[in-house]
């Protein structure tokens, strides 16, 4: 008998591998297979293929003999190819390509709300700027789908503005009658749910010391259609996506928006983080650059449009915020408009100080007819009154406007010198860079294609934190004294008994 055999022993030596091979003959519960089968074959792939360095690649060749099992399977293990970014903006322009059968051959003859977008990117190609032909006609579609979903009288596109992640597609639209409700209806939801929410701050610090300091007045915002909300825009990313409509501007974003400098993100509901701090979201900062940039480079040529007569119109402070087309305008010639900027006008209200086109006078108190005393009253506040505020007038020429750190505001030329017959005048904002108008015969357009920022010289510099407040001013009445000694609290007590 062998000595191993007396040692170690034959028989649990059997029993132990007979056990081991029961184990390695389980199948599996998930793919049917047993690892003894699996080893097999794998030793016979190895034998058959006899491949270098097999400890490197055993493990891969192990896979291979599992794929190999689940060849007729294959099709279902594969995972289904994800569609892109790129293929889903495709698949939703897709829609705007696709024609109605409804559409009558007719309504081309009726004068569309659209305008001719392949015929202004044609001239803004030989201006030197635009989108594009592809993205052109693409935007031509998606605003031909806005007005047909909105019902709007008229629609022009207004420029697109870059951002960070994804840039902004506006177009500039009339307002329609009802509007004005449903944005104070809104409005109203808004200011109620506020007032809620003070209410209920309110009611959990009542033990607490109110402060007293009264915030000044708030500048009432411009109605729709009048002053810096005249028109309604509305934004999209790309187009085939669908169309945000803005809120209307308030004079408080306008005047914060003079005083900061922020690159979009592309997102409408992200916060604008500031000093000063914003009063919105990037939203309500998008529609406040908006009206700035169309007050300062919406133009058009001279004699184009004339000032609109207003009914009741008897004082002639009041500055004029409507116009019209002038129909015996006959144009002007494109070498004088690329000469001369004084054939040039803005036909977009100034913006004022107070961030309104037109001045309110925020000193006056409505109380004071009702008060008996109001004349008084009036005599008092008389020299406290602010002057009011005037701004250029309607179609005031462009000769007029102020230089800029040293730099002209506009750049005038001809789109072309050597074919000056068939040139168009190109206005170039120095101000807003990426403002640009351009004038052939009766036509013109204005156009913004840039960051949304105002030129601010050589480098921008933040506003300065004010000054931290001054301390209390120190008196006997508030400053804390010295307890008085034994013999000092005698001699007052002596000195009280001496008076009575």
């Amino acid at each position: 008998m062998d000595s191993t055999d007396n040692q170690d022993g034959g028989p649990p030596r059997l029993q132990s591998a007979e056990t081991l091979k029961a184990f390695m003959l389980k199948k599996s519960t998930k793919s049917n297979l047993n690892l003894y089968d699996h080893l097999v074959r794998l030793l016979i792939k190895v034998m058959d293929e006899h491949p270098e360095n097999v400890v490197d690649v055993f493990e891969d060749m192990s896979c291979d003999v599992k794929r190999d099992l689940f060849q007729d399977k294959q099709s279902t293990l594969r995972d289904l190819p994800q569609a892109t970014v790129a293929e889903q903006l495709a698949e939703q322009q897709r829609l705007l390509f696709s024609q109605q059968d409804d559409a009558d051959q007719e309504d081309e003859l009726v004068e569309t709300p659209v305008p001719n977008v392949n015929e202004i990117g044609f001239y803004l190609e030989q201006a030197g700027v635009g989108l594009g032909r592809e993205e052109m006609q693409r935007v031509f579609l998606a605003l031909k789908q806005l007005v047909e979903s909105q019902a709007l009288l008229r629609c022009r596109l207004w420029g697109k503005i870059l951002g960070k992640d994804s840039s902004y597609i506006i177009a500039e639209a009339e307002h329609r009658e009802g509007e004005e409700e449903e944005e104070q209806i809104t409005e109203e939801s808004a200011e109620e749910e506020e007032k809620e929410a003070q209410e209920r701050e309110e009611g959990e610090l009542d033990l607490l010391p109110q402060s007293t300091y009264k915030p000044p007045p708030v500048v009432p915002k411009e109605a729709i259609g009048t002053g810096a909300n005249k028109f309604v825009y509305y934004v999209c990313k790309e187009p085939g996506l669908p169309w945000v409509k803005l809120p209307s501007v308030t004079p408080t974003q306008i005047t914060v928006a003079r005083q900061i400098r922020k690159f979009f993100t592309g997102r409408l509901d992200s916060p604008v983080v500031s000093y000063p701090p914003f009063p919105g979201n990037e939203a309500n900062y998008l529609r406040a650059q908006i009206a700035r940039i169309s007050a300062g480079t919406q133009v058009s040529p001279q004699g184009f449009f004339q000032a609109g007569e207003e009914e009741g119109d008897e004082e002639d402070e009041a500055p004029h915020d409507n116009y019209e087309l002038n129909p015996d305008f006959e144009g002007i010639a494109v070498a004088e408009m690329a000469e001369s900027l004084s054939t040039w006008v803005h036909h977009v209200q100034h913006i004022l100080l107070q961030g309104r086109c037109t001045w309110v006078n925020m000193a006056m108190k409505p109380e004071q007819d009702s008060n008996e005393d109001g004349e008084a009253e009036e005599k008092e506040e008389e020299p406290d009154e602010p002057q009011p505020e005037v701004g250029p007038p309607l179609l005031s020429p462009l000769s007029q406007d102020a230089e800029m750190f040293s730099t002209p505001p506009w750049s005038s030329k001809m789109s072309s010198t050597l074919t000056s017959q068939h040139a168009v005048a190109v206005l170039r904002s120095n101000l807003w860079p990426g403002a640009y108008a351009y004038a052939c015969a009766k036509k013109f357009e204005n156009i913004y294609v840039g960051w949304g920022l105002k030129y601010a010289g050589e480098g921008y510099s933040p506003p300065v934190p004010p000054p931290p407040q001054k301390e209390y001013p120190s008196g006997p009445e508030i400053t804390e004294a010295l307890d008085p000694s034994l013999e000092e609290e005698q001699a007052l007590k002596d000195a009280l008994e001496d008076q009575q």
